[in-house]
């Protein structure tokens, strides 16, 4: 199994942490992001990562690790920042995909690695509480995600209009089965360059859009679901949160 960690952006809203460091080097817990997620990896056996890089590239630079760029990532978004690591999209071997602000903790990581469906992602069902401590109004920010048959998405990434349109939150963390890596690849490519997906063009759209593409498309994409034990960075308050809904390996 391979790991991708998308880890391209600068995270202004992290500023003055983020002025001249990638943010995935940004400290939670005593270590920076990017090491909590190495530590769970490669304690549930993977140890062939790839971390896509652009912001401080070079600080990036590490031999335990395989970095890829993406020169364009100031005007471009986090699809593009996955498919600058084409190179390693053989299909030989089951893919998990991480943004490079989140941490997990190791049950989510092997309940995720444990679903046989195509594409899997891991929903986080309790998150009502954890967007209650980041924000003042969970709804505003929170995204849909609707599921059939107990866990099958059939949407994501929309702007919710209660909150009966959110089954859960999708954390950030995907596994892609080994038979359907190329496929994704594909997929990617064949899409209209010239369309808008939920406002945004082709080399800016949300995962959440390319995800909703496939599934309109479709592919199986199944929820792993969790009770918390994650958490993501987006600014200072996250950091201050993170601990309560999430613990990290020690």
């Amino acid at each position: 199994m391979k790991a991708i960690i998308l880890a391209a952006g600068q995270g202004t809203r992290l500023l003055p942490l983020t002025y001249h460091t990638p943010k995935c080097l940004v400290e939670l817990a005593g270590k920076p992001l990017l090491e909590h997620q190495l530590a769970t990896l490669r304690g549930a056996g993977i140890n062939d990562i790839h971390v896509v890089a652009g912001y401080c590239a070079e600080q990036l630079d590490r031999p335990d690790i395989t970095r890829h760029l993406n020169p364009d990532y100031a005007s471009t978004n986090m699809v593009s920042t996955l498919f600058a690591a084409d190179v390693i999209m053989t299909g030989e071997e089951d893919v998990i995909i991480s943004y490079g602000d989140i941490v997990y903790e190791a049950s989510v990581l092997q309940t995720l690695m444990e679903c046989n469906a195509p594409i899997c992602l891991a929903v986080d069902t309790e998150w009502k509480a954890y967007w209650a401590a980041r924000m003042d109004d969970p709804l505003e920010d929170a995204e849909t995600l609707k599921m059939v048959e107990g866990n099958r998405v059939t949407e994501l990434g929309k702007e919710p209009r209660s909150y009966d349109d959110i089954q859960g939150q999708y954390t950030g963390l995907i596994k892609i089965r080994a038979d359907h890596v190329n496929q994704l690849l594909q997929a990617w490519r064949g899409m209209d360059k010239a369309a808008r997906y939920d406002g945004k063009d082709y080399a800016n759209m949300y995962m959440t859009s390319f995800l909703q593409h496939l599934i309109d498309s479709g592919w199986e994409v199944r929820a792993v679901q969790i009770e918390n034990g994650w958490a993501e960075v987006d600014c200072q308050k996250d950091l201050q949160v993170a601990t309560h809904f999430w613990n990290p390996v020690d």
